[in-house]
């Protein structure tokens, strides 16, 4: 007798096979496992590079606010002595009549001691007289917030000093302070220039420096602080470009606020807006901290670890191979042997018998398949008696199969018809209650007439969801009958349920292939309107043909609908501000319906682009042949 098998060509030897297969499996591996490696190195360095250029920028900040602190109390030392000097500054607005032009300022600066520059400030916010003849003529309204301060000032009654900051063009260092002339015509205005604490405030603001930092940071290459005009604060700093410059000034300062970029090296740049404002002075002596990272560092160790990686891997895979070869010849030479065995067996060497040299785990091979031969011999026999018994309970699953459905058929029409007395039900008492509460409207006044027009409310919405209960429900049951529906009957037929509604429709003779339901789409629509739009809401209808099919759009004047609501509006009890609603199926059944009839719907802006001027629902109906 001839085998019907096909003959199976013989392929690779089964050892270099398993040493393959092994490969294949522990290069892969080892590649894995040295590429998590790399990335667990890149995330660590990354997490490092974080929290240094956190604790950094912290601790820079805090070293920025305790110098600023400093350099208060030194400022604030000076108050005393410009406040005196204000006496003789008044006594001569006083003398000349509070005629600026007549006052004589160089003498008044001299009897000061020469170091004090006078300013007299117009309401304007221009500089119209001073001792110093640069500042003659500068506007304040060019920086509108120091503007608002000295008019703030100039309304006032007191002193009030400033801190000692630094011009943007000279550098040159000066204590100001203000005082009010007594008809607040004029700002009076003093600059403190005394070579005396010059040399302090320097002294002191070289504490300013925050280089320290860069050799506690490998990861930090300069650190560069300037002030709100893009000047260098520490002394002998070298000046911002002009783009760094333009970014301080028209950005970081106006925002008040952080900001980051990458040059064209590749390296990160952060500005660190640290806020040193004070209410009580007008001037700003907020700085703008530049940070630059070398990013590229974090790279070159990255290409480091991975050819140190790559190379441990190769070795990693050579002694691999070496032993995966080594384990496999021991493993398949007694397989080979077995093998071996039973060729001379099957040549018909019935006396030749297996050799027992191997592992004991091929002895029990030949055990196992003994018992696997008789399991498969009973399992044979309870298959033939299972086929009998599935023939049986075939023959009797079509009838049980009837059965049950007659069960649920009726269980169903069960379950509509207590559904159908309850909403009658339900529907009569609420009609009831709803005439009762039309009484008391009329007979009550005050917050009792209030109550009843919420329960009355409250009883119309009941109506509502009961109506749109067994809208749906009408739709899941009954199969769409489709037929010619005259469109415009429709519209004004649900048009008049709104008398108090200002809507507008021209009219239309086009028929849609639709059924009794189609109504319920327009009683929905028009109600929605009304109900977000209020009493005041104005609708307008439209019917346009394009070609086999008709579009309809029922647009308000309400609210509108915001862009990312309209996607999800046509959900099941999708309310407002997107949260579910007991009350959200109009949308849902108006979906429902327009599928039903093999059309579309959707959400538009009334007015395109602007969804706050009312929103515009539109959808797609198949015209009648």
């Amino acid at each position: 007798m001839k085998s019907d098998r096909t003959p199976v060509p013989e392929g690779w030897p089964f050892t270099p096979t398993l040493v393959v297969a092994i490969l294949l499996i522990v290069i892969p591996a080892i590649g894995l496992i040295s590429v998590y490696d790399y990335m667990q190195a890149e995330e660590r360095m990354t997490s490092d590079l974080a929290t240094l250029q956190s604790v950094t920028e912290k601790s820079i900040r805090e070293s920025i606010v305790d110098t600023d602190t400093g350099l208060k109390l030194f400022d604030d030392s000076l108050n005393l002595r410009l406040q005196r000097g204000f006496s003789l500054f008044l006594e001569e607005y006083g003398r000349a009549g509070r005629d600026p032009s007549q006052m004589d300022l160089p003498a008044i600066k001299e009897e000061l001691g020469g170091d004090m520059d006078l300013y007299v400030i117009n309401s304007s916010g221009v500089i119209e007289y001073t001792t110093y003849p640069p500042d003659r003529g500068i506007d304040f309204k060019e920086n509108p917030d120091f503007y608002a301060e000295i008019t703030r000032m100039r309304l006032g009654h007191e002193f009030s000093p400033d801190r000692v900051v630094y011009e943007p063009a000279t550098g040159q260092v000066r204590k100001y302070a203000y005082m009010p002339t007594p008809d607040h015509r004029y700002l009076l205005e003093l600059g403190l220039v005394p070579d005396a604490f010059v040399e302090e405030r320097n002294r002191l603001r070289s504490r300013e420096s925050t280089q320290e930092f860069v050799a506690l940071n490998p990861y930090l290459d300069s650190i560069c602080v300037y002030d709100i005009w893009g000047n260098p604060v520490e002394a002998g700093g070298d000046p911002a470009d002009a783009r760094t410059q333009a970014l301080i000034t028209g950005t970081i300062i106006p925002g008040r606020t952080d900001y980051a970029v990458q040059d064209e090296h590749g390296r990160r740049i952060r500005y660190l807006f640290i806020d040193l404002k004070d209410p009580d002075y007008p001037s700003d002596p907020s700085v703008v901290v530049e940070l630059t990272y070398d990013t590229g560092l974090i790279q070159s160790q990255l290409d480091q670890m991975l050819y140190s990686r790559a190379v441990v891997a190769i070795l990693a895979i050579v002694l691999s191979s070496a032993v995966i070869f080594l384990v496999a010849r021991r493993l398949t030479r007694p397989l080979e042997e077995i093998i071996d065995d039973v060729d001379v067996i099957a040549q018909g060497n019935l006396d030749h018998t297996v050799r027992l040299s191997a592992t004991r785990e091929v002895v029990k091979l030949e055990r196992s398949i003994n018992t696997m031969v008789a399991n498969l011999k009973a399992a044979i026999s309870r298959l033939q008696d299972s086929e009998e018994t599935i023939r049986e309970y075939s023959e009797n699953l079509e009838e049980q199969v009837e059965a049950r459905t007659a069960e649920l058929q009726e269980s169903t029409g069960k379950a509509n018809l207590y559904l159908d007395i309850m909403t009658h039900d339900i529907r009569n008492t609420i009609n009831t209650a709803s005439l009762y509460t039309d009484l008391l409207m009329e007979e009550l006044e005050g917050e009792e007439r209030n109550y009843t027009a919420k329960v009355q409310k409250s009883l119309k919405k009941s109506i509502e969801i009961i109506r749109n209960v067994n809208t749906i429900r009408q739709i899941r049951e009954e199969a769409a009958v489709l037929g010619p529906v005259a469109l415009d009957p429709v519209i004004r037929a649900e048009i008049e349920h709104f008398p108090d509604v200002r809507i507008t429709y021209a009219g239309t003779a086009v028929p849609v292939l639709a059924d009794d339901l189609l109504s319920e789409i327009f009683t929905n629509l028009i109600g929605n309107a009304v109900k977000f739009g209020g009493p005041a809401v104005e609708i307008a209808i439209r019917v346009e043909e394009r070609g086999d099919e008709v579009l309809v759009s029922v647009e308000d004047s309400g609210p509108g609908i915001a862009d990312e609501v309209k996607q999800r509006l046509f959900t099941r009890f999708y309310g407002e501000n997107g949260r579910k609603s007991n009350g959200g199926l109009g949308l849902y059944i108006c979906r429902m319906l327009v599928e039903r009839y093999d059309g579309k719907i959707r959400a538009d802006d009334r007015v395109e682009g602007r969804p706050e001027e009312g929103v515009a629902i539109r959808f797609t109906l198949r015209k009648a042949g």
